[in-house]
């Protein structure tokens, strides 16, 4: 009975393994009711994991050249705006941590990289000084909800232009400059895997993006069919939006750092 009870009860980091265990143990293949929610929780922490490394090739490239030559402080800025507030939204509506953790690891490697970003681009000027004051001051309302119910929805509703807005001011700066300067290619690579992932056959969805959207309606746990119908069309139609201009955003910056790439000098060939 005691080792029943215990099994039933065997939860790792809010995931419950003790349907499985037990239906196993009688020789039963776990149900659906019982599978889903934890598979959820597993791919929700793999996409958490995964995002606890995109940003660092870049803030390393910049402090080994201690330089940000050819990058855009904007589009560092408006990424730390989009993360801030894609991470309160999901806080404000009680999802569990594996359902939104990305946004944690990415927004703290965000704001390290505007910081480094800053320190490099001496001397910093007062409209840099009083954006960073104005985040400092009005981030920690938005993180903690208190913001018009409408308006926060209206906020949502703009991450992917915020983020769509975050490529662009780097695209052209590449394109006038002819170069991409310290842009790290495995930061962009991983932006861009990260936004295209793999293709379902028949459905033209990212893989990245079917899973987002399945933790998502999992961990909202809603009470029909019917209504796991219409969250799934509206996530997926957001989604889809975002990933899909994502996509083409990153594929361009990827794209540019191949072409604007530099041969090595006849120097740097004798050397090798």
């Amino acid at each position: 009975m005691l080792s029943g009870l215990h099994l039933s009860t065997m939860e790792i980091f809010g995931m419950d393994f003790g349907c499985v265990f037990g239906s196993l143990r009688h020789g039963r293949f776990p149900g659906k009711d019982c599978l889903l929610p934890l598979i959820s929780k597993l791919l929700g922490y793999c996409i958490v994991t995964g995002s606890t490394t995109v940003k660092i090739p870049q803030i390393m490239k910049i402090l080994e050249h201690k330089s940000v030559r050819g990058l855009s402080l904007a589009a560092f800025e408006l990424e730390v705006i989009g993360y801030t507030i894609s991470l309160a939204y999901c806080l404000h509506n009680g999802l569990p941590f594996s359902a939104f953790g990305e946004y944690a690891f990415l927004l703290v490697q965000a704001i390290i990289l505007v910081a480094v970003t800053y320190y490099y681009s001496q001397p910093v000027g007062t409209g840099r000084w009083m954006r960073a004051l104005l985040y400092c001051g009005v981030a920690p309302t938005i993180l903690a909800g208190k913001v018009d119910p409408m308006l926060f929805e209206g906020l949502y509703a703009s991450q992917h232009a915020i983020f769509l807005c975050a490529r662009i001011p780097q695209i052209w700066k590449n394109f006038r400059n002819k170069s991409t300067g310290e842009l790290s290619f495995i930061t962009c690579f991983m932006n861009f895997g990260g936004s295209t992932g793999c293709t379902l056959p028949d459905h033209n969805i990212s893989c990245d993006l079917v899973v987002r959207v399945f933790t998502s309606i999992q961990e909202r746990a809603p009470t029909s069919a019917s209504l796991d119908c219409k969250l799934w069309l509206l996530d997926s139609t957001k989604v889809v939006t975002g990933s899909v201009l994502g996509a083409i955003c990153n594929g361009i910056l990827l794209g540019q750092i191949i072409v604007y790439r530099k041969p090595p000098t006849k120097k740097e060939k004798k050397d090798e």
